[in-house]
């Protein structure tokens, strides 16, 4: 006779969840065990019971600052259990197995629960980083929403992250807005001590400059959907050489966001913007792909973030106006690339415009969600002070989301406490392309946008900028101010640079020019702390420097240009050389 066994299944309640693995279980004994096996069987059972059930310890840094932040590592045992009973001979046995979601009745997991932190150190990992962030997973109460710009998260005009929208019912621009008064349920030294916890890890995907600011990007994004390159925690130096010797300044910093994935702080942004479309995509949201109007970089990040995710990507850049270097990262990416007969502006006309008719996710900075991975450089300058707040912090400025970006991301650690004030901020914009430094002088009154001429710079390239009130509400909010950089001054600047030993990108010549101007005007003092945000990476501009050091540009002088010097394959001849040269020390 077929003998006959039943499934347990447990009671699906909010106070006892479903189990995280379903199991069968043996009502009656095993026929083929004796009752001495059958007996060890079931110490061997409890014994593994009791070793799941203890959690694992703190670190020493996690203890130390368990006291006054509560950043305490929460193992998935330490969270409500959901039994499952195992038969053994004709008894059952209860052992305690973590659940993937936790009772509601678990004060650690209501609406006050403290983000996940990373897993203390030796924490085995199951298969990979993805699958060790699902057993660390925890449940929290942040949000955050659109909501048209200027207003705050209690607006009345609201709209999901999880839809596709861009502009206002005014058609003005959209904000992201965060629950503040969530988050501000936990002190400043928490949110210090959270954020600098993950500095340096691999555990997914807090290892991330972006991510590990989670709570504070896209709070309830799954940490499966996102796409990361582990893009930020970028380099923030003390330029001493360059800051005596040419500005008389002992505290100027350098922040290179340039050393990144693909070598700008577009990533920044685009770790999050990818991240939402992964999610939008695995929601069956009816998109094709992504696109953007690019004058270099964000088509470098945006091919290669949906490269990871495996999501199409179609890039609208202006012909003949971007380097080699920049237009080959998306061909290489697998992006569909158009080269369009106009200027950015041309093309972020058309983009917008494509978008409005196909089922593509527009990727610029009309769309917020990539100014909330951008703050987070604002975030980690802090950090690397030691959450000491700098004087001034330098941004170079073209569409101008980016100077909205810092902003945001000093002002939300300010009103989170982790900080009592915020930097006063420039932007600097080249000369060639200067519609906010216009409007700046005209005293903000009547903006007009100009007609973009070329320029070293041309990543900021632009003349009728998509973010310029989110800009003006940043400048003005932080007692700002914009200055601008002629093409030559731009060049000069980033040969004194990198002269110094820094190999800078234009943009950050006009930046440099613009902090040489305030020196010299007395704005800013010797002794203030100040940070120059460096966007992309040199390398991708090498042309420009070779045209400059060869003196090859038509009208400008190259004062700082270093020409190799032709020399005869003989002793003599390199030994003369020499002398010369080395009179000069």
């Amino acid at each position: 006779m077929k003998k006959k066994y039943r499934k347990f299944h447990e009671p699906r309640s909010q106070s006892n969840p479903p189990p995280l693995f379903k199991t069968r279980t043996r009502t009656r004994p095993l026929p083929s065990l004796s009752r001495r096996r059958r007996l060890l069987l079931r110490r061997r059972i409890v014994a593994l019971a009791a070793a799941a059930a203890a959690p694992p310890p703190l670190d020493a840094e996690a203890m130390a600052s368990s006291a006054s932040s509560m950043l305490i590592y929460q193992s998935p045992t330490s969270l409500t259990a959901n039994p499952r009973r195992f038969a053994v001979g004709r008894r059952r046995l209860t052992v305690s197995c973590a659940s993937a979601s936790a009772s509601a009745s678990d004060p650690a997991l209501t609406n006050h629960s403290p983000p996940a932190t990373a897993p203390p150190p030796g924490t085995a990992t199951i298969h990979n980083i993805r699958d060790e962030a699902r057993r660390h997973r925890q449940a929290h109460a942040f949000s955050a929403k659109y909501v048209p710009f200027g207003c705050d998260f209690t607006a009345s005009e609201s709209y999901s992250l999880d839809e596709i929208v861009y502009r206002s019912r005014s058609g003005g621009l959209l904000d992201v807005q965060h629950d503040m008064e969530a988050l501000k349920k936990f002190d400043g030294a928490y949110w210090r001590n959270l954020f600098d916890s993950r500095v340096g890890k691999t555990t997914w995907p807090y290892g991330s400059g972006v991510w590990s600011k989670k709570e504070w990007v896209l709070p309830e994004i799954d940490s499966d959907h996102i796409v990361s390159a582990f893009e930020g925690n970028s380099n923030l130096f003390w330029a001493e050489r360059f800051g005596k010797h040419f500005l008389g300044m002992d505290d100027l910093w350098v922040k290179h966001c340039g050393i990144s994935h693909t070598g700008s702080f577009k990533d920044l942004g685009m770790t999050v913007l990818v991240s939402q479309v992964n999610r939008l995509c695995k929601m069956d949201r009816p998109l094709v792909g992504v696109g953007c109007a690019s004058t270099g970089d964000t088509s470098a990040a945006l091919s290669a973030y949906c490269a990871a995710a495996g999501i199409p990507s179609i890039v609208f850049l202006p012909a003949d106006k971007i380097s080699m270097a920049q237009l080959v990262q998306p061909i290489a990416n697998g992006a569909f690339v158009l080269s369009i007969d106009t200027d950015f502006d041309g093309c972020m006309k058309l983009i917008r415009e494509v978008t409005a008719e196909l089922p593509i996710y527009l990727a610029n900075s009309l769309n917020s969600l990539r100014l909330e991975g951008q703050k987070t450089a604002a975030i980690e300058i802090l950090q690397q002070f030691d959450w000491e707040v700098p004087d001034w912090v330098i941004v170079p400025g073209g569409n101008l989301g980016n100077i909205y970006a810092f902003y945001k991301g000093f002002k939300m650690c300010q009103e989170l406490g982790l900080v009592d004030r915020i930097p006063r901020l420039v932007c600097a914009q080249a000369a060639n392309a200067n519609p906010l430094y216009l409007y700046y002088k005209a005293g903000w009154k009547d903006f007009k946008a100009v007609k973009a001429n070329t320029t070293f710079a041309s990543a900021i390239q632009i003349g009728d900028p998509v973010s310029i009130d989110r800009a003006v509400y940043a400048l003005q909010k932080s007692n700002g101010i914009v200055e601008e950089a002629t093409e030559e001054e731009l060049m000069d600047a980033m040969a004194q640079a990198d002269s110094t030993g820094m190999f800078i990108c234009p943009h950050t010549g006009v930046a440099l020019t613009a902090l040489n101007k305030l020196r010299n005007s007395g704005v800013i003092a010797p002794t203030d702390r100040t940070v120059v945000v460096s966007t992309a990476h040199g390398l991708k501009f090498t042309q420009s420097k070779i045209d400059y050091h060869s003196k090859a540009i038509p009208d400008m002088a190259c004062r700082y240009a270093n020409p190799p010097m032709q020399v005869r394959a003989d002793f003599g001849s390199v030994m003369d050389v020499l002398k010369d040269y080395l009179k000069k020390y």
